[in-house]
C-alpha cells in the first residue's frame, strides 16, 4: 500500500494519498481546491488512477478540490451518508466499506464537530480521524450543527475503542505533527485524558473561538464539492 500525507500550509490541512501499488487505483482523503495540480503531478508521476476522492465531512476551513478533480479525472466523489453535499456520487454508510484494489477503507461515523462526520479505518492498522480527533486535540463543535457532548461519544467510543498501536492520521495539525496513535491520545490528548463528559462538554463550551476565515465561502461551496470556485477560477 502507498500512503501519502500531503499538506496544505495555508489551511494547515493534511490530504491523504493512499493506493494500491498493484491495481495502481488511488484515493484522495480530503483535497484541497489550491493543492489539486499538485496532487495530479504526483499521482501522474507515480502512473496512479483516482478512483475516489473521500471527505471525512463538509469543511468550514477550506475548499474541496473534489469537485475539480471529479473534472479532470473522472473520478467519483465519496462523503458520509447525511452530509449535505447534493453533488456526491456515493453517500458511505457508517461500517461501509470503500475497497480500493486490495485497499478496505472502513467508515466509521463520528458525529460531534459535524453533525455528519467520519473517520475512515484503513486496512485495520491505522485511522483517519478528520476533525474528531487530533493529535493532542479535537475539532470545535460550536458551529454546523456541532455538539460538544456526541464528540465526546465519537471519541471515547468509537475510536479509542481501536487497538492502541492504530496510527491516528487528522485532517489538520497546528504545531508540527503528523502523526499519533490511539494509545498516546487515550494516555496523552489533554481534551479527554481522565476528563468526564460532562467535563469536556465545559471544556469546549468555554473556548470561545473565531470563525474560520474562509468559513462563509467554504461551506456552501463544499456542499457542491467545491465546484463553485472550483468553476471561477478556471
Amino acid at each position: 500500500m502507498l500512503f501519502r500525507p500531503l499538506f496544505d500550509q495555508d489551511t494547515w490541512t493534511y490530504t491523504y494519498l493512499i493506493a494500491d501499488e498493484f491495481t495502481q487505483e488511488a484515493v484522495l482523503v480530503d483535497p484541497v481546491l489550491e493543492q489539486v495540480e499538485r496532487d495530479l503531478k504526483l499521482m501522474n508521476e507515480l502512473g496512479l488512477t483516482l478512483k475516489f476522492c473521500l471527505e471525512t465531512h463538509i469543511h468550514a476551513d477550506h475548499i474541496t478540490g473534489t469537485g475539480k478533480l471529479h473534472d479532470l479525472t473522472g473520478c467519483e466523489s465519496a462523503v458520509p451518508e447525511n452530509a449535505h453535499a447534493t453533488c456526491a456520487n456515493r453517500f458511505l454508510k457508517d461500517r461501509e466499506v470503500l475497497q480500493v484494489g486490495g485497499i478496505e477503507i472502513e467508515a466509521i461515523a463520528t458525529p460531534g464537530h459535524t453533525d455528519s462526520h467520519y473517520a475512515y479505518l484503513v486496512n485495520s492498522d491505522r485511522v483517519l480521524t478528520g476533525d474528531a480527533l487530533l493529535i493532542r486535540g479535537c475539532g470545535r463543535t460550536d458551529f454546523q450543527s456541532g455538539d460538544a457532548g456526541t464528540l465526546y461519544d465519537s471519541v471515547t467510543q468509537r475510536l479509542f475503542i481501536l487497538p492502541d498501536e492504530t496510527l491516528v492520521y487528522p485532517a489538520h495539525d497546528y504545531r508540527g505533527h503528523s502523526v499519533s496513535t490511539i494509545g498516546e491520545e487515550k494516555r496523552w490528548n489533554p481534551r479527554f485524558a481522565g476528563r468526564t463528559r460532562a467535563g469536556f462538554i465545559e471544556l469546549m463550551g468555554k473556548l470561545n473561538l473565531p470563525d474560520p476565515k474562509k468559513m462563509m465561502e467554504a461551506v456552501p461551496a463544499n456542499e457542491l464539492c467545491g465546484k463553485v470556485l472550483a468553476t471561477a477560477l478556471r
